[in-house]
């Protein structure tokens, strides 16, 4: 009786090589957001009303009229008007209070300090930020993304060569994150600058310097490789 052949199928049957591709890449940031909010407060309501109309008015004015070209986006947020009560043993209704928040996206970082300064100069405002971001199409996405499968596929084939293996095939490739260094909270230096009703605009204010605050932008990948049996097994 002739004698069975050997089986090849375990020397035959491909590995499979998983593994994590990442990149983290620092660059400039490209926008810049601030918050605007003006504000009024009078014991009439319609006075308040009038004031808070007409400084929201002068503020929109200002930021296209001398920056429209320098801003990405220009938004109203949250709007309020209501009374302030005296006590909280009484229903004693006191001053009115308004105020208005502006969002304001800058993309030309040349202007953004003497802007800073010039808009928190106006009557009844009050700024806070910045908060440094990049773009959602930004190429700096693309960079990390290719990066990090370059990084997928060097460290598929260390794995392999470590075997004495060969990477045969591509099997699968997943975007497992892709992120600019968590929430989006206000980055780099604190700014908060305040202007009291009443005050008029002062001629030859200082320019506000700011260092903007590099972004890290990360991208990993997880792939999965087919390779031939490692020598020797």
């Amino acid at each position: 009786m002739p004698e069975a052949a050997p089986s090849t199928t375990a020397s035959t049957t491909p590995i499979i090589v998983s593994v994590r591709g990442e990149a983290s890449i620092e660059a400039d940031p490209e926008l810049c957001e601030i918050a605007v909010t003006v504000s009024a407060r009078d014991k009439d309501r319609r006075t308040t009303l009038e004031q808070l109309t007409q400084r929201n008015k002068e503020l929109l004015a200002q930021l296209k009229g001398t920056y429209g070209e320098a801003l990405e986006k220009l938004e109203t947020g949250r709007i309020a008007v209501y009374p302030e009560h005296r006590s909280k043993r009484t229903d004693k209704i006191g001053p009115y209070q308004g105020s208005v928040r502006v969002r304001v996206v800058v993309k030309d970082f040349n202007v953004l300090g003497e802007m800073i300064t010039n808009l928190a100069d106006g009557p009844g405002r009050s700024l806070d930020g910045p908060i440094w971001s990049m773009r959602r199409d930004s190429e700096v996405y693309r960079q990390a993304r290719t990066e990090a499968v370059g990084e997928a596929i060097r460290r598929a084939r260390e794995y392999a060569d470590a075997l004495g293996s060969q990477l045969t095939a591509l099997l699968e490739l997943a975007d497992t994150g892709l992120s600019t260094g968590g929430a989006p909270a206000p980055q780099g230096r604190a700014m908060y600058a305040t202007a009291f009703a009443g005050r008029a605009p002062e001629e030859g204010l200082p320019e506000l310097d700011l260092e903007p605050t590099r972004q890290s932008v990360y991208a990993a990948v997880e792939a999965r490789f087919s390779g031939t049996q490692p020598k020797g097994l």
